[in-house]
């Protein structure tokens, strides 16, 4: 039986959509799925080695592996009025070239962050530590993410919504790309079309048995939140958009690109759509 590793976050919304894999509800023949959890800069940073099979990435990533992974299209996440918080301390004036702790160079908050406040002073932490550092007075301020966002302590406020910056720099009417996952090249088509078949349908069933597959995972103690938070987090990042990317989703990731190329980040332009496992292949060839 051939081991496929599959390296997503331990943030709620994409252990919510793999634990359908590892519990068993979904499949495929003759593969395992492995699964790997990491936080999310870390597993940038991985990607840019090919390390693994299929991984979660965040979008502003992509450019960077285009050669060795095609993007899937499915457990994506994205802000639709929300996202990534910028805090600071309650009552403080950020500077000019305030400090600011972000979850990691490649992130898509850090791209947005970095476009629209070309002047801060940029450390990068753990998403985990951000919270603290703000706090304790470390850094000026930071960008929150992943559950986060619903449960910073209350000596700390909101200066920015990355949504906000995200509308100003994409003319709005887009949704915020902020995470998907990636195949790696390697694997020949066929094969890499089956696999996003599979996850496209651990996402599927674990969205239509929410609630169910919520409780098994607190139970276990697999979230970082109760109950309550986990519900409205996955209301956020799990929910029926996650499944499969729609139009809409793809131009917004092509405007990502192309804000990132605009200002320098990226070396050439990309269409997210050139990028995709061909699905129509296995038609073709078995016709």
């Amino acid at each position: 039986m051939k081991t496929v590793t599959v390296a997503h976050s331990p943030d709620a919304d994409d252990i919510f959509m793999f634990y359908a894999i590892r519990f068993g509800w979904v499949s495929a023949e003759d593969v395992r799925f492995e699964n790997i959890a990491l936080d999310i800069e870390t597993l940038n940073e991985k990607a840019l080695e090919n390390l693994y099979d299929i991984t979660a990435i965040s979008f502003a990533l992509y450019p960077f592996i285009k050669d060795e992974y095609a993007l899937l299209r499915t457990a994506v996440s994205f802000g639709e009025g929300y996202g990534p918080k910028l805090i600071k301390r309650k009552g403080t004036r950020l500077k000019r070239n305030f400090k600011v702790a972000l979850s990691g160079k490649y992130t898509t908050n850090a791209l947005l962050f970095r476009i629209y406040y070309p002047d801060a002073r940029i450390v990068y932490k753990n998403f985990l530590e951000i919270e603290e550092a703000v706090k304790s007075g470390e850094v000026d301020a930071g960008v929150l993410i992943h559950e986060s966002i619903l449960t910073f302590d209350d000596t700390l406020e909101v200066e920015k919504e990355l949504w906000d910056i995200w509308q100003e720099l994409s003319g709005g009417e887009l949704p915020l790309p902020l995470g998907g996952m990636a195949l790696r090249r390697s694997i020949p088509i066929t094969r890499a079309i089956e696999y996003e078949e599979v996850l496209t349908k651990a996402v599927e069933v674990a969205h239509k048995n929410r609630k169910i597959l919520s409780q098994m995972l607190l139970q276990r103690g697999l979230i970082r939140v109760d109950a309550q938070k986990l519900d409205k987090y996955l209301d956020l990042y799990a929910n029926d958009r996650s499944i499969t990317m729609s139009d809409k989703q793809l131009d917004a990731i092509d405007r990502l690109f192309t804000l990132g190329y605009e200002h320098g980040y990226y070396p050439s332009l990309l269409s997210v759509r050139d990028y995709l496992i061909p699905q129509e292949y296995r038609d073709f060839r078995f016709a």
